[in-house]
């Protein structure tokens, strides 16, 4: 069964993270734990007591305020989102024996910019 929630906001790109670690490495790992840590605490409580069937596929929409971010500097906070529901035990781990696949979209919205994150289980269809 698919399951979904949302973080609030947006989270760095990959332009803000490179920038980071040219200034400093502990800098670059700061910016890292930050965006985890907000990941994680927009994972629901009864998400992370849920048995999950693994591979899953992920379906990211990210609402973004307005156009200027290229897709790919959007999309590298993917490795904040898995490591987050790694550090949580709602995945033992996020290689590719458990996601199977990535799926995402940008859309706009300048009022609620916000990341949905829907979950499709194994057997589940896309």
């Amino acid at each position: 069964m698919a399951v979904t929630y949302t973080i609030q906001g947006r989270l760095d790109g990959l332009n803000t993270f490179i920038y980071a670690n040219r200034t400093n490495p502990y800098k670059g790992a700061r910016c890292k734990k930050n965006n985890q840590k907000i990941c994680k605490a927009y994972i629901p409580q009864w998400l992370k007591k849920k048995h999950i069937k693994f591979p899953v596929i992920l379906e990211i929409k990210w609402y973004e305020k307005n156009k200027r971010r290229d897709p790919d500097n959007v999309f590298s906070a993917i490795k904040y989102i898995l490591d987050s529901l790694v550090e949580t035990g709602v995945f033992p781990n996020d290689g590719q024996k458990q996601v199977e696949g990535i799926v995402n979209w940008i859309k706009v919205d300048a009022k609620n910019p916000r990341i949905e994150i829907t979950i499709y289980e194994d057997g589940d269809k896309y």
